[in-house]
């Protein structure tokens, strides 16, 4: 992921705008994470279906791949209705965010708090 946040850095045109990108991500995905826990124990398969989809688009814009390979997995899951395996899969989805979080934090280092 470290390339790829790399790589969006180096599209933004203002450096100022890449930190807040990365908090932006970190503070969105953490409410994101939060509607999918909150499905998957109502087992409501459409607020999976919808936070799953927003997460996906989210990770991905990020290049956080593994974790938007695991809301895609969820999301599809949630489409057809199959909750059965869902608390794995958001399982899944907290350990690889936690990882992703991990490796965000230390790239926000590298700029001045604002």
């Amino acid at each position: 992921i470290s390339a790829c946040l790399v790589g969006s850095e180096m599209c933004i045109r203002d450096r100022d705008e890449y930190p807040v990108l990365l908090d932006t991500f970190v503070t969105d995905s953490e409410e994101r994470l939060r509607l999918l826990q909150d499905a998957q124990q109502d087992q409501d398969a459409q607020a999976m279906r919808r936070a799953a989809h927003s997460f996906k688009g989210s990770c991905s814009n990020m290049g956080a791949k593994a974790l938007a390979e695991s809301c895609r997995d969820l999301e599809e899951l949630a489409r057809r209705g199959e909750l059965a395996g869902s608390a794995q899969l958001v399982s899944r989805i907290e350990r690889e965010f936690a990882i992703v979080r991990i490796l965000l934090k230390s790239e926000r280092q590298r700029f001045p708090a604002r």
